[in-house]
């Protein structure tokens, strides 16, 4: 694919690439509906959308929707783009497969930024104020055997997401794991992380984790 990547936009990285490919392995029909949450430049929603499923991308961001909408003409493929908070735009809908590479890194400030690239990637002390939005109510716009993938580092708690996602009803699992080393946000960063106990003293590099959650039919 060709993909504008304008300044003020998350550009697609190691984690968006792995979580497009345990998107691969997904076995989207034409006609499926395929929710992308936090859009950026509509990497994953536009892969999705090459298999013929009906994509519907979401992102607070108007700068990333104008990128997105760029980069489905670019490559011709269709998508459905909102402007909203995460799952705000579509709660009266229901889709087959929801994918999420939302913000999740660890932050000083106590409340989410409001405007600026940070909004990609700030959420909150523990990197959970979206991880923990999404675990409770993703589940409730999933058809009947629909599923849920998301992607974030194990700094924020692999085992928090999995516990969330099976109290609202989701049977969850790790599918993909990746080391990688801290990028520019977590580098300068990691003196903080280590004073909160996040990483270890002189660890530089993070574990990305996708997870897996179905809704029982």
């Amino acid at each position: 694919m060709r993909l504008m990547k304008p300044p003020g936009v998350y550009r697609a990285q190691e984690d968006t690439r792995l979580l497009v490919e345990c998107l691969a392995h997904e076995r989207l029909r034409p006609g499926d509906e395929v929710l992308d949450l936090g859009t950026g430049t509509g990497a994953v929603a536009l892969v999705a959308a090459g298999t013929g499923a009906r994509v519907t991308a979401v992102d607070i961001s108007r700068r990333a929707l104008a990128t997105a909408w760029l980069n489905s003409a670019l490559n011709r493929r269709r998508i459905h783009l909102l402007h909203g908070d995460l799952l705000e735009p579509v709660r009266r809908r229901r889709f087959d497969l929801v994918v999420s590479n939302p913000p999740y890194v660890p932050a000083a400030a106590p409340s989410l930024p409001t405007r600026g690239i940070a909004r990609a990637w700030d959420a909150g002390h523990d990197g959970r104020a979206l991880l923990d939005r999404i675990c409770r109510q993703a589940p409730a716009v999933l058809t009947p055997g629909g599923t849920l993938l998301m992607v974030h580092s194990s700094l924020c708690g692999t085992e928090e997401t999995l516990a969330e996602l099976k109290q609202a009803g989701l049977d969850a699992e790790v599918i993909a794991r990746r080391r990688i080393p801290f990028g520019p946000v977590m580098s300068g960063r990691a003196t903080w992380l280590e004073e909160q106990g996040l990483v270890a003293p002189g660890e530089r590099e993070e574990d990305l984790v996708v997870i897996r959650g179905v809704r029982p039919h």
